[in-house]
Formats: C-alpha cells, structure tokens, sequence
C-alpha cells in the first residue's frame, strides 16, 4: 500500500454516535461500539486531518442531538442533520449557529423516502436555500436524476456521498453516474470520494475517481474517510482510506484542491 505524504486537511465525511442513542426501529446496521467527537478527533490530530464535517447518521433518525453538541463543543467541527420538512425558521437558524451547515436526505433503506415534489419538501428546500446550506445525500442511483432535478431546480446546493454510488452491473456508464458528471458540470453539485471499501472492487472505485477527475478536474470533488466504517469496523483502518485518495488522485496539487481549499471554502467560510 502506498504510503501518504501528504495529509487531507479536511474530512468531509464521518459519523459520530454512541450507542446508548436511541436507535431507529429500521437500523440495517447496529453499532459494535462508541464513535465520539473525542476518540475522532484524537484519530483527526493522529492522521495530521484539521477540521471534519459529521455526516448525519440514518441509524439515528431525527436524534441529531449529539452532532450538534459535538460541533457547538469543538470549532474544528461542521455537520449535517435530518429535519423533518415542517422545522420552523427558527430552529434551523440556530442550528446553523451551532455548527450545522446542511441536511442530508436519505432515500435508502428508509421506510418513507423523501418526495422533494411535495409542498412540505419545496418549503424545507427554500429554507435551505435561505439559509445558504446544502442538500447531502445519498441515492440509489436509478432515483439519482430525479433528486438532482428537484434539489437543482430549487436553486439548492448539492453534495453527493461515496461516488454517486454507482450501479454494479454498469459502473460508470450507468444513468444515474451520467446524470452526476454532467450536474457537476453544471456547477452546483460536489461529490465525495469515499468509501471506496463499500464499491465492488478498488478497480472500480479507482475508475469512478477517474471519470469525476475528467470531467472536474477536481474541481467540486471532496474527500471523506467514512469512519467509523458502519459494517466494516474491524476490516478497514483511517490510514487506508487517506492511502485510497492517493491512488484515486495522484497529483498532489489535485489532492489540496479536494481535501483543502474546497471544503474549506464549501463548509467553513474559508
């Protein structure tokens, strides 16, 4: 395995939970043990990582209490929560005030998928607009057009976890992939690489990174380390995922753009 050289400054994608939280009833995973902010953030000064962006855990539903009292405690971090469609103004704002610089929506695996089209979505989205805040999302990729449309179309910026998580069968020639490159072309759409263990092969993985690099030139790609690895805990190390972002993307100026000056512009104002 190749070893770093360099080191991401941002992660754009983890979890932190422990797991006295109250789980959701349709969880498709259950945590061995604790992700805090403390264990993270001595594995962030560990790996030389500066800052971190919490990605809202489905396992946990609306329980975004504990991610928004990790980023209130420590300033190095930012994070992501689900609300429901009807949050008022009001607390949104001072959600955003805690640290909190978006929602994420999520369409797998949850019994009632958010429908973007209805009233109660299109208030939230124009909320989210207000507020200057992202949509982060993870879809199956067939459903991917659609959610792009609906986000774009509400003047929304987007960000879309572990490669668009492309179909298995068609790779990078499937629609929903299609429907991603050309939505970062547009220019209001970021990806992530990451998660890289969870793709079919590092062939795969490798060819994703390859075709979001041609088309971005890194430009609008973010990296995440996906830690604590939900599923994976005891076959993937920190070490390996910043050992991936260097055979996804060998150029280090590439590298600093991805890991550095884009997500510190996207999510700390920097």
């Amino acid at each position: 395995m190749t070893v770093a050289t360099d080191t991401p400054l941002v992660d754009t994608h983890f979890h932190l939970y422990t797991r006295d939280m109250p789980i959701t009833s349709w969880a498709w995973h259950h945590p061995p043990e604790d992700a805090s902010a403390e264990q993270f953030l001595a594995l962030m000064d560990q790996h030389g990582v500066g800052y971190g962006v919490v990605a809202a855990a489905s396992l946990y539903g609306q329980y975004n209490d504990y991610v928004i009292r990790c980023c209130r405690k420590y300033p190095r971090l930012r994070g992501t929560a689900f609300v429901r469609p009807d949050t008022d103004m009001y607390t949104l704002e001072r959600m955003k005030a805690d640290g909190i610089v978006g929602i994420r929506l999520f369409f797998r695996r949850v019994p009632d998928p958010p429908d973007l089209n209805s009233p109660e979505y299109k208030l939230l989205l124009r909320r989210v607009r207000d507020l200057d805040w992202h949509v982060h999302t993870l879809v199956s990729s067939p459903a991917l057009p659609e959610v792009i449309r609906a986000v774009e179309e509400a003047g929304v910026k987007l960000v879309i976890d572990h490669f668009g998580k492309p179909d298995e069968r068609l790779g990078v020639d499937c629609p929903g992939f299609k429907a991603l490159l050309a939505a970062v072309e547009r220019g209001r759409t970021w990806v992530k690489l990451s998660a890289g263990f969870r793709m079919p092969s590092r062939e795969a993985a490798r060819s994703y990174a390859q075709a979001l690099l041609r088309v971005s030139g890194g430009e609008r790609l973010m990296w995440g380390s996906d830690w604590p690895f939900a599923a994976f805990e005891s076959g993937v190390t920190y070490g390996q995922t910043i050992a991936d972002l260097h055979d996804w993307v060998p150029d280090a100026a590439t590298r600093r753009l991805i890991t550095a000056d884009t997500p510190m512009r996207l999510y700390f104002g920097a």
